[in-house]
């Protein structure tokens, strides 16, 4: 098992905290997100910038939004929703919608097209 970097992510969030919230998101749209070190198994982010690409569902306002952590590995399960994006496929995580700050977000990865967006939302509407 690897150890997770809690006091590394704690300095980050911390800066992260600090940035004015001049990113916006909108729905449909794939980012790359800080999401961090998180507890059991809660999706943690990688890389310097604990970050995990996230499809974004719904703006709350300038400054929230609700998202859901994507993964590359395939899965097959009632758990995952299996999405096409630029070159390669995706699962969102449906268990594990997480509302977020407009400050968490770093680079825009794609857009859904409306179609398959339907079907996600569908997905994890019926699944909550």
């Amino acid at each position: 098992m690897y150890s997770k970097d809690f006091d590394g992510w704690n300095k980050l969030k911390q800066i992260i905290d600090e940035r004015p919230a001049d990113v916006f998101a909108y729905p449909r749209e794939i980012w790359w997100c800080s999401l961090g070190v998180n507890i059991g198994a809660e999706m943690n982010g990688k890389n310097d910038n604990f970050e995990r690409p996230v499809v974004i569902v719904k703006v709350y306002n300038k400054e929230t939004l609700l998202a859901l952590p994507l993964t590359s590995k395939p899965k097959t399960d009632k758990f995952h929703f299996r999405i096409s994006s630029g070159q390669h496929d995706s699962w969102a995580k449906l268990t594990q919608a997480k509302v977020l700050s407009h400050k968490r977000l770093l680079r825009k990865i794609d857009v859904l097209n409306e179609m398959e967006f339907s079907q996600l939302v569908l997905a994890w509407k019926n699944f909550v």
